[in-house]
C-alpha cells in the first residue's frame, strides 16, 4: 500500500514579500530604523534586505571594475546599498519582475533577487530590469527567531510598496514607510511589552 501525499499549503504567517518596520525598542544598531524587504521566510528561517542603508564605497562602477563586468563608465548605474550584516562582501540585486535570469528567485510574482554576474552586465550595458537597487550582504534569521522578534514588539510589518522600495530617499525611507501605516514615528513607544 502507497503512502497517501500529503500537500501542505503555505503557512499565511510566512512574511515572504512583506516589508518589516524597526520599532524604536530596537536595541540593535544595525537594525534602529531599519526597513527590511524579505525575500524568503520558512520553516527554517528568514532572509531580507535592508532598503534604507546607502554606502559611499564602493561607488557602482568601481564595483565593476573589481569585477571585470563592461563597459567602463557603466551605461546605467546603480545606488550601492548595505544589504545587512550577514556576508557583507556578497552582493544581492532587487529588483522588478520583468526580467529574470537562470538562479533568479521570483520572491512574491513582483520583485525578483538575483545574485548573478549576468543582471551587473545587463545594467551596465544598459538594460537589465526597470527598476533595481544593488545591496551587499543580507539580514538573517534563524527559525522562529523573526517570529519571537514580532512577538516581542520590534518589528512591524507591512506589504511591499515599490516607491519604499526603489526609490532614493533613504534617510525617510522610515518614516514614509510608518507614514503609509498612518502612524506618527513620535506616537510609538520605545517600550516592549506584553498585556
Amino acid at each position: 500500500m502507497t503512502e497517501p501525499e500529503i500537500s501542505v499549503s503555505p503557512q499565511p504567517n510566512w512574511l515572504t514579500g512583506q516589508v518589516l518596520l524597526a520599532m524604536p525598542a530596537m536595541r540593535d544598531p544595525r537594525f534602529s530604523q531599519s526597513v527590511i524587504f524579505i525575500c524568503a521566510h520558512n520553516e527554517d528561517g528568514a532572509m531580507g534586505l535592508v532598503l534604507n542603508r546607502t554606502l559611499r564605497k564602493p561607488k557602482f562602477g568601481d564595483l565593476l571594475q573589481q569585477l571585470g563586468v563592461e563597459p567602463h563608465p557603466p551605461q546605467r548605474n546603480l545606488a550601492v546599498g548595505q544589504g545587512g550584516p550577514v556576508e557583507d562582501h556578497r552582493g544581492f540585486v532587487l529588483h522588478s519582475a520583468e526580467w529574470m535570469t537562470e538562479g533568479s528567485l521570483e520572491v512574491d510574482g513582483v520583485h525578483v533577487l538575483s545574485a548573478s554576474m549576468e543582471v551587473l552586465q545587463a545594467v551596465a550595458s544598459g538594460g537589465g530590469p526597470a527598476q533595481a537597487r544593488l545591496l551587499l550582504g543580507y539580514a538573517g534569521w534563524g527559525a522562529g527567531q523573526l517570529e519571537e522578534e514580532i512577538c516581542q514588539n520590534s518589528w512591524l510589518t507591512t506589504n511591499a510598496d515599490n516607491d519604499i522600495i526603489f526609490d532614493s530617499g533613504y534617510q525617510t525611507k522610515w518614516q514614509r514607510a510608518l507614514a503609509k501605516l498612518k502612524i506618527d514615528p513620535g506616537m510609538l513607544s520605545g517600550d516592549s511589552g506584553r498585556a
